[in-house]
């Protein structure tokens, strides 16, 4: 009895006057030796089961890596030496983070509704355990370091959104990846408020001879280490046997 009541009562709420419908242009990403990097086509369209709501609508994406610890560390010169003063553990960051929009993010995401959804670089950022008054600037150091190696992208009027109902837009992803589960989120926003989310995993993962090569080095280390020995004496042995025939 009880299992039919709550039945009727999922019949009967009402169904989103909104919805994401989501196309991926590949469903994983493999890691080759020879991969330098690759692009994900992000593509849907928004079901409605009525006209469209007012009020202006737009979408933002984010496609974000595996969290990661990481420590960061500033020096200051201290008595002619450049020694380490203040250390923030960052308990999880993504070791990749995309974001792109269909217009400015500030003009169509509110501050609490990002706070609350964890869209913009800084809000996916957690730091625990600050020993410095200025934490929040460490973060801001993560994002830089990883913004010039193309970890972190921000990419605001990046989305093509079509009438309101069509959208698209185009992820790269560049050749130092971490291996592991990918998240892409879609959002929908009406007036800076979050209408609906859709969500989604990529796999990441290594292939082939990199695969084998990740694999012997973490479960056989003992013989990578010896195999890698092995081959700098034989590349070492090569090129001195080069060079005295060149002598000759």
């Amino acid at each position: 009895m009880i299992r039919l009541l709550a039945l009727l009562l999922i019949l009967a709420m009402p169904a989103k006057a909104e919805e994401i419908v989501l196309g991926l242009s590949r469903n994983e990403v493999a890691i080759t030796a020879t991969f330098e990097g690759s692009d994900i086509l992000i593509f849907g369209a928004i079901k409605r089961d009525a006209p469209a709501p007012d009020g202006d609508a737009a979408i933002i994406i984010t496609v974000a890596g595996p969290d990661e610890p990481v420590t960061v560390r500033r020096k200051s010169r201290r008595l002619g030496i450049w020694v380490n003063t203040d250390e923030v553990q960052v308990d999880a960051a993504p070791s990749f983070y995309a974001v792109a929009t269909s217009d400015p993010l500030d003009e169509v995401l509110r501050a609490s509704q990002d706070l609350r959804h964890r869209i913009s670089p800084p809000t996916v950022i957690r730091s625990v355990g600050a020993n410095v008054m200025d934490s929040h600037s460490f973060s801001l150091a993560i994002m830089r370091i990883r913004e010039a190696s193309g970890l972190y992208q921000m990419h605001e009027n990046a989305v093509d959104f079509e009438e309101g109902t069509l959208f698209r837009t185009s992820v790269e992803l560049p050749a130092n990846l971490t291996e592991g589960e990918y998240t892409a989120r879609i959002f929908l926003t009406r007036g800076g408020d979050v209408v609906d989310v859709y969500e989604t995993t990529i796999p990441v993962k290594k292939v082939g001879l990199e695969r084998w090569l990740y694999n012997l080095a973490h479960e056989h280390a003992v013989l990578y280490g010896l195999m890698s020995l092995a081959i700098a004496i034989a590349a070492g042995w090569g090129a001195s046997a080069v060079f005295t025939l060149l002598r000759r």
